[in-house]
């Protein structure tokens, strides 16, 4: 029997690596994103702080492994074998739910997951020993949990979303209107100022109030630390803000990097320090419960685990290897370095893609604030008002820069970020709390940017939908976790070693699938011809730029078409849904260059003003073919999923015949783009009618074919409607090409290709 609890060992010490990879790459861009975001140093120098900042903040987390522990269930009300399944459940569900997340892109939570993972479990259990004992009811469960700590540790974390997005708006809101956009022209003593007491409050909860639970300090340091706590705190803010001026005055040094620097490793430690507990907290506890148990000499199922109630300190070299995994993990996990998207995109300064729809919610909530900031607004003196409005006038941006490279907010705004998510995350720590830093560094984020006025009557309802889309995110998980990790423990009871080696060996087949999966798509996306933003200010650079648009576009028409037509051919309903997927991602991208005409325009030279003519008349006929090509792909798949009879032999070597004509067809004009060779157009310009007439042949053929013989009425409808549709993207693409070779400034006379598309000439 005791050798299935080393087992469970064993497995519980390759389930915490795991969930550390996995856990990190979840929760990297929590102290990487405002840094990344304000682009203040290199990405390299970024990574090497939040490493450091890692390493520490591991070394500093022991006083915290108590919450797996006590935190959430009362160990004295459950037997050692029962404490072991508990653990088990959790951790097997956590690797997945958490791997599930990052899969899918979704945002989630460690904290959230581990705490309701273990409440989720442990109820599991308690009510199975509840229906052992005739004695007991369910209202009994609340002796075998934690309830006042639970309940604690829960409302904390819910409560971190609005005090982090409180906290957040207010800091930026004071930091702005003291220093405005054009901080670096204000005196140097005002960025001395500031920097002293942005590095002083994350100095003063990272060493007064985090060091108290590091196993390598002397306790004879910790108090004389935390007994002089106002002299600590006067004696940094004179000493730092005096080294910020000497660093400005002397060093020319821009102070607000340094302060980003030093924020960035600060959350770097205040993460680890938190959520060290979330990724190996379960397996030390079990360690420690059979550590109890195997001197015992009592069955495993009779030995109540009092013991963990007990405080003990975690064996410091457990830290170290574990801060080691998790940096290591930082550097080379490429779902670590996928990090940013959502948060940065959402409190982005400058206008954006939205990534989200807005809902009623959103809308109403915009409606409310801004007829309350109206309010307030109009309260307000007229020079009170002029001052405010003087403060947020952002500088010019050199038009030479490109838009990818601008940051997404400013210094300012990146120090505010660092600053008050480390206090909170830190204050959290030293209270033995585990704070979802998820929550705090999304929400303050979230709060500086609303501040900061990044939220826009253009953005607004987008960016709060986000907001809502995301925190709705979170409490699913909570849900997910809760009842999954019951699940688990449920099946681990009453399988057995069974059901621990059935549900170990899934977990690694899903773990391996999913990364496989992931690296598939990594290069995948790699590979693929993505469509580029113009940013070019002249006519002819618009059209050099434009082709290589054109040309991705035709490429991945062309594929787009033979796969419809072939998943048509042999019914292959998995490949017409991927298809479905690639040309909804092309018809998005489409529609990103048609968001960006107002940038475009905006920049373009006043004597080059005609080449937004151009660009808006290739953007539509780009839009064109993709709604062609998303016509033909929905009515595919939407045949073959309904299994509706499949096409004719003939019916299919004709439509074979059409996609062959059309490919040499996309594959002449995107040779054309691709060398710059437009002359080669009008070769592909003459080929129209030949096709057109090729496309009326097969109508002909389906039309005598429905009067005579053809019995499937689906069949005569989803025929006609892809050539119809052929038809219409065909003329698209001809227009397409007839736009470019008009404009482009080639050696070949334009009357060689007459403009009239009925007057083009048939290829011989």
């Amino acid at each position: 029997m005791e050798n299935i609890y080393i087992f469970m060992l064993i497995a519980l010490v390759f389930l915490a690596v795991a969930d550390l990879i996995v856990g990190v790459s979840n929760d990297a861009v929590n102290f990487l994103n405002s840094a990344i975001g304000s682009k203040a140093v290199s990405f390299k120098t970024i990574m090497i702080v939040a490493s450091i900042g890692v390493a520490f903040g591991a070394m500093s987390s022991s006083g915290m492994m108590e919450v797996a522990r006590k935190g959430i269930f009362v160990p004295g009300e459950f037997m050692f074998d029962e404490i072991m399944i508990i653990f088990m459940a959790v951790m097997i569900t956590d690797i997945l739910l958490l791997d599930f997340f990052n899969t899918l892109g979704l945002p989630t939570s460690t904290t959230v997951s581990i705490v309701f993972e273990l409440l989720g479990a442990s109820v599991c259990m308690a009510i199975i020993k509840i229906y052992a004992d005739s004695n007991l009811t369910l209202l009994d469960v609340g002796n075998y949990i934690n309830n006042d700590k639970a309940i604690e540790i829960i409302l904390g974390i819910l409560l971190s979303v609005f005090v982090a997005f409180s906290v957040g708006a207010i800091v930026q809101l004071i930091s702005r209107l003291l220093l405005s956009f054009n901080f670096n022209s204000k005196p140097k003593m005002v960025g001395a100022i500031f920097s002293g007491f942005a590095v002083t409050s994350i100095m003063y909860f990272i060493l007064i109030k985090g060091i108290k639970n590091a196993s390598f300090m002397n306790d004879g340091v910790k108090s004389l630390i935390s007994d002089n706590s106002f002299m600590v705190i006067g004696i940094g803010f004179v000493l730092f803000t005096l080294l910020s001026l000497a660093l400005i005055v002397l060093l020319k040094t821009n102070i607000y990097k340094i302060i980003i620097v030093v924020g960035t490793f600060a959350l770097a430690v205040a993460f680890a320090g938190n959520d060290l507990v979330n990724f190996i907290g379960v397996p030390i506890a079990a360690f420690n419960s059979w550590e109890a148990w195997s001197v015992s000499n009592v069955l495993p199922s009779n030995f109540p685990m009092v013991a963990l109630g007990e405080p003990v300190a975690t064996e410091p070299y457990l830290l170290l290897i574990a801060g080691l995994i998790m940096v290591l993990t930082l550097w080379f996990s490429s779902k670590a370095k996928a990090v940013v998207k959502t948060s940065v995109d959402l409190s982005r300064q400058d206008d954006v893609k939205e990534r989200f729809e807005p809902n009623f919610l959103s809308r109403y909530i915009v409606r409310s604030s801004m007829a309350i900031s109206d309010s307030f607004n109009n309260a307000l003196p007229k020079s009170t008002k002029k001052y405010i409005e003087k403060q947020f006038v952002k500088p010019p941006v050199s038009p030479a820069i490109k838009s990818e490279d601008l940051p997404a907010f400013d210094l300012v705004r990146a120090a505010v970020n660092l600053m008050v998510a480390s206090v909170l995350i830190s204050l959290a720590t030293s209270m033995k709390l585990p704070l979802s830093t998820t929550y705090v560094t999304f929400m303050v984020a979230m709060g500086t940017s609303l501040a900061d006025r990044a939220w826009g009557s253009e953005s607004a309802v987008y960016r709060v939908a986000g907001v809502l889309n995301v925190i709705g995110g979170w409490f699913f998980t909570a849900l997910v976790a809760f009842l999954a990790a019951a699940v688990m423990a449920l099946i681990l009871f009453y399988g057995e070693a069974y059901a621990l080696a059935a549900l170990l060996t899934i977990a690694c087949i899903l773990l391996v699938r999913n990364y496989l999966t992931h690296r598939k798509k990594s290069r995948e996306l790699k590979a693929e011809d993505s469509l580029k933003k113009a940013e070019s200010s002249s006519t002819q650079g618009v059209i050099v730029e434009s082709a290589n648009n054109i040309a991705n576009v035709v490429k991945r028409g062309n594929k787009i078409y033979t796969g419809a037509i072939n998943g048509l051919a042999t019914h292959n309903l998995k490949m017409l849904k991927k298809n479905k997927t690639n040309v909804a991602k092309l018809s998005d991208e489409i529609e990103d260059l048609r968001d960006n005409i107002f940038y475009f325009i905006k920049n373009l030279e006043e004597p080059s003003v005609s080449a937004s003519n151009f660009y808006i008349n290739i953007l539509s006929h780009l839009q064109d073919m993709a709604q062609s090509l998303e016509y033909i792909s929905k009515v595919s798949f939407k045949h073959v999923n309904n299994n509706h009879k499949k096409l004719k032999f003939s019916q299919i070597k004709e439509l074979k015949e059409v996609d062959v004509v059309l490919e040499k067809l996309f594959d002449s004009a995107k040779a054309a783009f691709t060398s710059g060779s437009f002359e080669e157009i009008g070769d592909v310009l003459r080929k129209k009618q030949r096709i057109l007439g090729l496309l009326q042949e097969k109508i002909q053929k389906q039309v005598e074919r429905t009067r005579t013989e053809e019995s499937s009425p689906k069949n005569t409808t989803l025929y006609f409607g892809v050539l119809l549709e052929t038809k219409d993207l065909l003329a698209a693409t001809m227009n397409l090409l007839q736009e470019y070779y008009n404009a482009h400034d080639s050696s070949v006379e334009p009357a060689t290709i007459p403009m009239s598309h009925n007057n083009i000439e048939e290829e011989e």
